[in-house]
């Protein structure tokens, strides 16, 4: 059974800072490409950005500049640094893996955490 557990969202003012994790935990044999994707209300689930295990990185652009996704492949952990927020950022953020476990290959996602800009 694996499993992704999401933290760190919450309510920022515009300009803040939020630090979001990610912990993959259970039966793993490896895990390929992680991401962020997000989901505001009444849109679509976008992608925000993604790493692959070898540390190749792509940000939706309306990102760049402000959000650094990073991961530990050691601890099978993923973070998200967003900084200079924008009320527009406000979504659920979810966690996705691609992994192999127990001779398969499957996308898991997390929970999701709320982020909230706002003053």
């Amino acid at each position: 059974q694996v499993q992704l557990v999401e933290s760190g969202g919450g309510l920022v003012q515009p300009g803040g800072s939020l630090r979001l994790s990610c912990a993959a935990s259970g039966s793993i044999s490896s895990i390929n490409i992680m991401g962020w994707y997000r989901q505001a209300p009444g849109k679509q689930r976008e992608l925000v950005a993604i790493i692959t295990s070898g540390g190749s990185i792509n940000y939706r652009d309306s990102v760049k500049g402000r959000f650094t996704i990073s991961r530990d492949n050691a601890k099978n952990t993923l973070h998200l640094q967003m900084n200079s927020l924008k009320p527009e950022d406000t979504a659920v953020y979810y966690c996705y893996a691609d992994i192999w476990s127990m001779g398969y290959r499957r996308n898991y996602w997390g929970q999701g955490t709320q982020v909230t800009v706002s003053s």
